[in-house]
């Protein structure tokens, strides 16, 4: 273990290929062994690059995943795998100002409709830039994303970062395909499906975006709220805010208060999001129609109809219609909002979502995207 640690100790390993192969770092993380302990980030970041090389066996990897989830994911190894996957993705929009990124999980939903993209086109329609990153049919859950919704609603998720650059320039809002930007995790998908449960690829994946952006990221129930913010800080940002909102996504629950944190400069502030504080409480979360379970090795995102139901509740809300997704949406723009440093407070974030569901500026920006995706 002395040696593993020596090779990975300069700093410089952060950003150069590691000479180890995945089943050096598997060892140090294997439990039961009495020498077991914790990757540093130099040396979550060499194992992830094996991971994304594509040389390891798939048994391998699937291997490593249950061994670093039996044993617990700690920042400093999340922060390693993040910044490999940056250092070998393609990202858009590097030091653009006032770009917010939306992170949502990218195996999706399967009970609530993603309202990502509604809450996003508000965002921009309120003066944001915003960029989204999402797929399609990720497993293990394969949900509804960002991605089922635009292509029901006729706009497009680019997998090229010049064109989501492009534009955010000329629209302010665009969704881009992690994979797009990082091929290599298409490769992945079949550990991914076997394995049968998140492992952290659910997590890196929502870590892919610039460095100088703000980030509205999505978390799961439980201490991994506090670690995503830690994460973000300790990958170079100033503004980003973690939501445990429905479903693990960036959308408040409506029926319940949700939790967050700010990071604000140097600063880690708790957000408590109280729905019935600014009227829009609702006796029930926005949800999707129901039918019958997937058939094995299928999920919401491959059934027509549920993106077809998921795509027309993002229609409505952008169409002005009122109900939960329309309360929902408002509350997850102005967190949007806030995140991007657009707002001081959230009631002045929902204001101006609001405004511009009203006045019609994020219909418009739905039909700006319709017409640049063409």
């Amino acid at each position: 273990m002395d040696a593993l640690r020596a090779e990975c100790a300069a700093p410089s390993n952060l950003t150069r290929r590691s000479p180890l192969s995945l089943s050096d770092f598997l060892r140090t993380i294997t439990p039961g062994r009495k020498d077991l302990r914790n990757l540093s980030e130099d040396e979550a970041f060499g194992a992830f690059d094996c991971i994304l090389s594509g040389a390891e066996s798939e048994i391998t990897v699937a291997s490593f995943f249950v061994a670093l989830r039996a044993k617990g994911l700690t920042v400093d190894e999340l922060k390693g795998f993040a910044r490999c996957a940056r250092s070998r993705a393609t990202l858009p929009c590097e030091s653009m100002p006032g770009l917010v990124c939306i992170c949502s999980p990218n195996d999706g939903t399967q009970d609530s409709p993603p309202l990502d993209v509604a809450a996003g086109m508000i965002a921009a329609a309120a003066g944001a830039r915003v960029l989204i990153s999402s797929d399609r049919c990720v497993p293990p859950l394969r949900g509804l994303t960002a991605a089922s919704v635009l292509e029901h609603l006729g706009a497009s998720m680019t997998w090229d970062a010049a064109e989501a650059e492009d534009w955010v320039q000329t629209t302010r809002f665009a969704a881009i395909a992690v994979t797009g930007m990082l091929p290599a995790f298409l490769g992945l998908r079949r550990v991914r499906e076997d394995i049968t449960m998140r492992t952290p690829l659910s997590t890196v994946e929502k870590l892919i975006c610039p460095e100088s952006a703000a980030v509205l990221i999505g978390a799961q129930n439980g201490p991994v709220l506090g670690m995503a913010v830690e994460v973000m800080q300790g990958l170079g940002h100033t503004r980003a805010l973690a939501i445990q909102g429905i479903e693990g996504g960036v959308v408040p629950s409506l029926r319940k208060r949700t939790r967050g944190i700010e990071l604000n400069g140097e600063f880690l502030v708790s957000l408590v999001v109280e729905p019935e504080d600014f009227g829009l409480a609702w006796d029930t979360d926005p949800e999707l129609p129901l039918f019958s379970f997937a058939p094995p090795g299928r999920g919401p995102g491959d059934n027509p109809a549920l993106v077809k139901a998921a795509g027309e509740i993002v229609n409505l809300v952008l169409s002005g219609e009122n109900g939960p997704a329309r309360n929902a949406s408002i509350l997850a723009a102005a967190l949007t909002l806030k995140a991007a440093g657009r707002c001081m407070t959230l009631a002045e974030g929902i204001d101006s979502a609001i405004e511009a569901l009203d006045s019609g500026a994020a219909r418009e920006t739905l039909e700006r995207v319709r017409e640049q995706s063409a």
